[in-house]
């Protein structure tokens, strides 16, 4: 069984812009992973390339899938996913992935609650980002919320200084511009882990950055059927 960063108890960091493109077992779909607990059925945080015309078989989610479309148009019977949108697919949801043009997505796998049931489907919109209170230089487009886990993207202004404290861990993805956060420079498609009770200090680079960023999250019983 493949470990890829499994311990979540230490910080970790991959700038994935500079690894290779790792086929998947469908043709013309392309992976960079960031963490995986398991072979093909497993417990997985990647950045998924679907080359133009590309489609993935149809399957079952048995523990969830979580993904926000970073750039191009994702499909499946529900409709399209243009860049920005981000997808909720609780468990026992199934579908058939496939892209017209192309697209590139960073998608979480079998990170759910089993009774979780909430379907998410968020196009980006004009509006989508407010400024937060106490917070120089951050504004916010909220994604998801309950009681285990928030997730949203984050602008970042040029040189803003980013402090918070992560009780339950987190994930941080540069989506635009960058960072720097303990010692490093994090570019596009650089991704952070925090452990729980870490803290985040960070500042964003002489253009800003847009980040993604999950606070807290279950971690599944990976016996659980499906994928």
């Amino acid at each position: 069984m493949m470990q890829l960063n499994a311990d979540f108890s230490r910080r970790v960091v991959v700038h994935a812009a500079q690894l290779p493109w790792v086929a998947s077992p469908v043709a013309g779909i392309e992976r960079r992973m960031l963490d995986r607990i398991g072979d093909e059925v497993a417990r997985a945080t990647s950045i998924v390339r679907y080359a133009a015309g590309s489609q993935f078989t149809a399957h079952v989610h048995g523990a969830g899938e979580e993904f926000l479309v970073l750039d191009g148009v994702f499909s499946d019977e529900h409709g399209d996913c243009p860049a920005g949108t981000y997808v909720r697919n609780p468990p026992t949801s199934q579908h058939t992935p496939h892209s017209g043009p192309g697209c590139t997505i960073l998608v979480k796998l079998r990170q759910f609650d089993p009774a979780d049931r909430t379907e998410v489907r968020l196009p980006a919109g004009p509006q989508d980002f407010q400024p937060v209170s106490g917070r120089s230089g951050v504004s916010v487009r909220p994604l998801f919320a309950d009681q285990h886990e928030v997730v949203q993207i984050e602008r970042w202004t040029a040189g803003a200084t980013v402090s918070q404290s992560c009780p339950q861990g987190l994930e941080l993805l540069v989506l635009e511009g960058s960072l720097e956060e303990g010692g490093e420079e994090f570019g596009v498609q650089s991704w952070l882990r925090l452990p729980a009770s870490a803290s985040l200090q960070a500042r964003a680079g002489t253009q800003g950055c847009t980040v993604w960023i999950k606070q807290g999250g279950i971690l599944p019983d990976l016996s659980a059927a499906g994928s």
